[in-house]
């Protein structure tokens, strides 16, 4: 009986202990927000033996983000108007006032049912005071105006 509540009273602190261990590192795993606008300039490439359009986009975001967004994408429109676009964007400058840089990749489908634009930060591209970010952007348009907002940790 008393090795019983001894292997008991062990069980429970081995259990407490790893509650609290791991309490303490998804509070060091927050999830944070960053929200603001950006404006954008697309610069068209032409290259006629390729099927597809190809754009080099240039960024400069205010807000949370505040810096320069540079890259490129690549997009393609069916006649019936479906339309794909896929980009690589390397953010530099600074998040909620910690320098560094970490590369968006965009993907995009529009259809005349269907809209989805999913970004994310690819993991392990964070420099700086960046460097271990992991997150997702939304883009929100609102008549002539981009506004995002960046959820991400750190």
């Amino acid at each position: 009986m008393r090795r019983l509540k001894a292997n008991l009273l062990l069980l429970l602190s081995i259990q407490f202990g790893f509650s609290a261990f791991a309490s303490d590192f998804k509070s060091k795993e927050q999830v944070m927000s960053a929200s603001g606008e950006f404006e954008i300039q697309l610069d068209p490439q032409k290259e006629d033996a390729v099927p597809a359009g190809r754009m080099i986009l240039s960024k400069k975001y205010t807000g949370g983000l505040v810096g320069n967004g540079a890259g490129q994408m690549l997009s393609k429109r069916t006649d019936g108007g479906i339309a794909v676009y896929t980009a690589i964007e390397e953010f530099n400058g600074s998040l909620d006032g910690q320098n560094g840089s970490f590369t968006l990749v965009h993907n995009g489908y529009m259809s005349g049912e269907t809209q989805r634009l999913e970004i994310n930060i690819l993991q392990g591209s964070g420099k700086g005071a960046l460097k271990n970010i992991s997150g997702s952007m939304q883009i929100i348009r609102e008549k002539d105006q981009h506004n995002y907002v960046l959820t991400y940790q750190l």
